[in-house]
């Protein structure tokens, strides 16, 4: 219950819609129980029963005569309508019980219409909530995290909660308050009766809890295999192209195959659980109602006095009691809902509840220009538990070009991540103009920085929209201009007769060689125009020829900016202003390409492999 009530604050903007469901669900129980109630006297009609009818307005004599006042006043309302005519009383009496069914029709439409925008608002809101935090948690989170089990919680276990928990709503008021008017009733017609009854309600309470007692932890099971199977899924297109490649199919459908499976099992022991339930609570109160015909039978046919009950009232009164049994089936499924949708409920809340270690200080600084210098500051960082920095320091100028090279694991990219904040350093600090970039909004921070990864992350639109994430209110003049500085507008002009930007380059830009994917990543980072540019291995991943062509583009972008260059290929990086050799996580040269050449240490030995190569 507590990730029930957790949820409900999502509820909050909708209150309005609560109200009206709320109210809607009040009149819905009440004419629900006079629709019965209403049949009294029709029965009284038919069964020609003969009755003192009051010729004069009853009166109100307290609570414990309310029974007795209400029949007497339906009694003289349609005496005076009638005068009498058993003829025109049915007619009354039919026209009072269709006026109550249309009523507590109208009343439940009315509480679903208002439920609708009720749930649907909150499933957007939590769907939103969610994928907000996705988009704010840092890079750790999702290296220890499969992406199919993420998607799955914003999906799968977002839908758990409209189809399971969020419909308990709808059980607050309206299931409760039908049994509670329903028991008035029961109890004005016969007070002795209702309270036999009231001794066998616990019972069927205590069976249906302890049907449901096992469904959360087995829904956990299913909504936790269901991620797995994504993730298979997710991998697979991602990876399809390997997968066929290796002739592995029959391994990846054999492990899909597999988790579906767990799937099926899991999920069968959780409906037939869930099932169960329904049908329980329904033939606990048909044997409440069997109970009820033998006890209060006996009494009818043995005269007893005390009871009050005529035939008429009789067969309200199990009409009645046969009524509550409708609500009580919702109450026990919605319970049992409960306990399903409170697993998804905690998978969701689980993402919520992580907290950012990377989040803006209170008083974060706005900045908005770069006007000296970056400096790495005695860094120190791992991701796990060796240091993949030790003891790091460097400064770069405003308008020098850096690049740093070394072997794989030496921690060129991790500085990448670093002044990027994907992370934070673990001892040290990282500069910008002598402000650590910890106390800067990361919003201000990453303005200054332009991003050209190994691997171009394009998305599946047009190349237009691709290259507005750089610059949200640029023209199409800005983009192709852009895009010729980039060297893309050559291949770019010619696609789909003409469309040129405005045209889709399908997932991840699959439409596009490896080349052209780099120059429009490229394009992307100029048409932002940052101070500070970042190329992480940027041609590393190209052909010789399309290397060429991206490396001009690259000199072209870095032109009066200040540049950190992560080379794997050493040819692309000889006119840096300074070029630094990594070694596991330390600074073993620096200086420039000849001076290093000639040295004849570290850098001369990657550049004698790379011309061996």
């Amino acid at each position: 219950m507590d990730q029930f009530f957790k949820i409900l604050r999502y509820a909050t903007p909708y209150k309005r819609f609560a109200i009206g469901h709320i109210i809607s669900n009040v009149f819905f129980a009440l004419f629900g129980t006079l629709s019965f109630v209403a049949l009294m006297p029709m029965l009284d009609v038919i069964f020609e029963k003969e009755k003192v009818i009051p010729t004069t307005k009853p009166v109100y004599n307290g609570l414990f005569e309310i029974g007795h006042f209400a029949e007497d006043s339906l009694a003289f309302y349609m005496n005076e309508f009638t005068g009498g005519d058993k003829s025109k009383a049915l007619i009354f009496v039919i026209i009072l019980i269709v006026i109550t069914f249309f009523l507590k029709n109208i009343s439940g439409y009315l509480a679903n219409y208002f439920m609708v925008f009720l749930r649907n608002g909150v499933i957007r809101d939590i769907r939103n909530a969610v994928y907000k935090k996705v988009l704010d948690l840092p890079l750790s989170f999702f290296s220890e995290k499969r992406k199919g089990d993420i998607i799955a919680r914003v999906t799968g276990d977002v839908n758990d909660l409209q189809y399971s928990m969020l419909p308990v709503l709808e059980l607050i008021v309206r299931e409760p308050l039908t049994i509670l008017f329903t028991l008035a009733a029961m109890l004005i017609i016969s007070t002795k009766l209702t309270l036999f009854v009231f001794v066998f309600i616990p019972i069927m309470g205590f069976i249906i809890s302890k049907i449901g007692k096992s469904l959360k932890r087995k829904s956990d099971r299913v909504q936790k295999e269901q991620g797995l199977f994504l993730s298979t899924l997710e991998e697979t297109l991602t990876g399809l192209r390997i997968i066929k490649g290796f002739n592995a199919e029959a391994k990846f459908d054999s492990q899909f195959q597999e988790s579906t499976s767990r799937y099926y099992i899991f999920s069968n022991k959780l409906l037939n659980r869930q099932n169960l339930a329904s049908p329980t609570s329904e033939f606990l109160g048909i044997c409440m109602i069997s109970i009820i015909l033998w006890y209060g039978g006996n009494l009818i046919i043995g005269g007893d006095s005390k009871l009050f009950l005529d035939g008429s009232k009789f067969i309200v009164y199990i009409g009645l009691a046969y009524n509550i049994l409708t609500p009580a089936k919702a109450i026990s499924r919605g319970l049992v809902n409960v306990k399903k949708g409170g697993a998804a409920a905690e998978r969701i809340q689980e993402i919520m509840d992580t907290e950012n270690p990377l989040m803006d200080k209170e008083n974060a600084i706005e900045k908005d220009g770069f006007n000296s210098e970056i400096e790495f500051k005695n860094v120190w960082f791992k991701y796990k538990d060796d240091y993949v920095l030790k003891d790091f320091s460097l400064t770069i100028p405003k308008g020098k070009t850096v690049a740093l090279v070394g072997q794989s694991g030496g921690g060129k990219s991790t500085i990448a991540n670093l002044i990027t904040r994907f992370y934070d350093v673990n001892k040290g600090q990282i500069l910008i103009d002598g402000i650590d970039i910890r106390d800067l909004s990361t919003g201000s921070l990453r303005s200054l920085l332009g991003i050209v990864t190994q691997d171009a992350i394009l998305f599946n639109e047009s190349i237009k929209e691709n290259l507005l994430l750089g610059k949200v209110d640029a023209t199409d003049e800005d983009i192709i201009e852009a895009l010729k500085i980039a060297n893309a507008w050559e291949f770019v002009k010619d696609l789909e007769g003409g469309n040129a930007i405005n045209t889709n380059i399908g997932d991840s830009g699959g439409k596009l060689s490896g080349g052209q994917k780099q120059r429009l990543s490229i394009a992307r980072a100029i048409i932002k125009d940052p101070p500070i540019m970042l190329l992480d291995e940027a041609t590393s991943a190209l052909d010789t020829e399309s290397e060429r062509v991206v490396q001009v583009a690259l000199e072209n972008m870095m032109k009066n900016r200040t540049s950190i260059v992560i080379a794997h290929r050493l040819s692309t990086i000889q006119n840096a202003d300074e070029i630094i050799v990594l070694k596991k996580g330390k600074i073993v040269e620096q200086g420039k390409h000849n001076e290093l050449i000639a040295k004849k240490g570290t850098y001369k030995k990657l550049v004698d492999m790379q011309s061996l190569d």
